[in-house]
């Protein structure tokens, strides 16, 4: 095979992403159960805010583990294997998140006891959700010619976006023209189980897709990844870049902070900021930030499903223009959306103002962080550290950035109690505080193979 071959790395590419399509999926399935789990769960035991936040955020718990672990199950497994495994959990939870009460409880009688075991179940695919958001993007990049890497990388984002937007027409769908009362004691189960189908393919399709050839590169298994960057690249250029993978393996140190601190902390800060601008809360509390704004139960739906377009819109703009323009420019210019976007709904609703005015801004935002945090945090993740180190560096960001969701989402509906305009403006500045970042800090990536990335951190 002389030349690229575009097709097969398309269809691995479209594989892997279905980890992030059940990333969204996970991580956005509890917006339309929200409500019917605090009447079934929180607000039966006699349980306050923190509580129902805890229990809202509580996969998050489970982010953090996998997001921990990933660089470890990557290096010793695979990265192939470890996704498998992410499907597995993913169908784990999908299962018992809708019939948590499976074996030891009572169907229809909320306890305590049960509270506890609908969070294991989400902390399990939550665990899921940090393998995939590590390893699925680290998996592209791996495999991705350096010139096309930030738009294959940028479709994994699109495929979170995606799921988010499938679980949202889906919730809807359940929901619609259904009363409360069934919505409250069987509709939110079928939100949860309804993600067994994806993850069961997911399952089934990584067994037709190779492992990366820098894994095996690691592994001694040079045959092997000469043939599939044959297959990806062409002959000659499959050579040059082997060549450079064995280069940089050899010279290249295991330990963590081989390359300087710098990176380290520039990968967590990304993590960190792509959190604290808020976007999550507009992801995770969509349906009850529209209610409490004045729409009705299906409109607050049909307006998280509007908004579920309008991010899918902007994924494609970014996936169109991070090649071209390069990582730093979006990242800044998204910077400055977010900013105007949060800074706005805050003083709306200082002022009491309820109305298409609230919707707008709020499409401002998350368009401003599709076309730029959203895909590009996870671009730069996945090509910023050095071969040796990329599974330890990629596993520290992924838990910095799950524990900042975490902490941000979590606090939420407390921040709110206490002041909703308060709480929007300290995700506008946040928005401010990301952009200086990086102007100053974030080196940009376009068109340099992963084995160049050496030269940027060099102590």
């Amino acid at each position: 095979m002389k030349e690229r071959n575009i097709f097969y790395i398309t269809v691995i590419t479209l594989v892997a992403t279905l980890g992030g399509l059940l990333f969204g999926y996970d991580t956005a399935v509890i917006s339309g159960a929200d409500k019917s789990i605090q009447a079934y769960l929180i607000n039966s035991l006699g349980l306050n805010s923190l509580a129902h936040g805890a229990t809202i955020s509580s996969a998050l718990i489970g982010c953090i583990i996998g997001g921990s672990i990933s660089g470890l199950l990557a290096s010793r497994l695979g990265r192939k294997r470890t996704l498998f495994l992410a499907a597995i959990l993913f169908f784990v939870s999908a299962l018992g998140s809708g019939s948590p009460e499976f074996l030891f409880f009572q169907k229809g009688e909320p306890t305590l006891g049960l509270l506890y075991m609908f969070n294991f179940y989400r902390v399990i695919g939550g665990i899921g959700v940090g393998l995939a958001s590590a390893i699925s993007p680290m998996y592209i990049g791996e495999i991705a010619p350096a010139d096309i890497r930030g738009r294959l990388v940028s479709l994994n984002q699109f495929a979170i976006i995606f799921g988010m937007l499938v679980v949202y027409f889906v919730n809807w769908g359940i929901a619609n023209g259904k009363s409360l009362e069934w919505i409250n004691s069987t509709g939110w189960r079928y939100m949860f189980i309804s993600e067994a189908i994806p993850a069961g393919l997911f399952g089934i399709l990584l067994f037709f897709v190779p492992e990366t050839p820098r894994y095996l590169a690691l592994n001694n298994k040079d045959d092997k990844a000469l043939e599939i960057l044959t297959k990806i690249n062409g002959a000659a250029r499959a050579k040059e870049i082997f060549a450079e993978i064995k280069n940089s393996v050899e010279r290249s140190s295991a330990k963590l902070f081989s390359y300087g601190k710098i990176v380290i902390i520039v990968g967590i800060l990304l993590s960190v900021f792509q959190q604290f601008v808020g976007i999550n809360v507009a992801l995770y509390y969509a349906p009850r930030i529209f209610e409490s704004m004045g729409a009705a139960k299906d409109a607050s739906m049909m307006q998280t499903v509007v908004m579920g377009i309008v991010n899918v819109i902007f994924t494609v703009v970014a996936i169109a223009t991070v090649d071209k323009w390069g990582r730093k420019p979006l990242l800044m210019v998204g910077s400055v959306g977010m900013a105007i976007g949060m800074f706005a709904i805050g003083a709306l609703a200082f002022l009491k103002i309820i109305g298409i005015s609230t919707l707008v801004f709020i499409i401002i935002y998350t368009a401003s962080f599709m076309m730029s945090w959203g895909p590009i945090c996870w671009v730069l993740i996945s090509e910023l550290f050095p071969n040796k180190i990329r599974g330890k560096a990629v596993a520290v960001a992924v838990a910095a950035q799950w524990a900042a969701n975490y902490f941000i989402s979590s606090t939420y509906p407390a921040m709110m109690e206490f002041s909703s305009g308060g709480t929007y403006w300290f995700y506008g500045a946040m928005s401010v505080l990301s952009l200086i970042f990086v102007w100053k800090m974030v080196p940009e990536t376009k068109n340099k193979t992963l084995e160049e990335m050496e030269n940027l951190w060099k102590k």
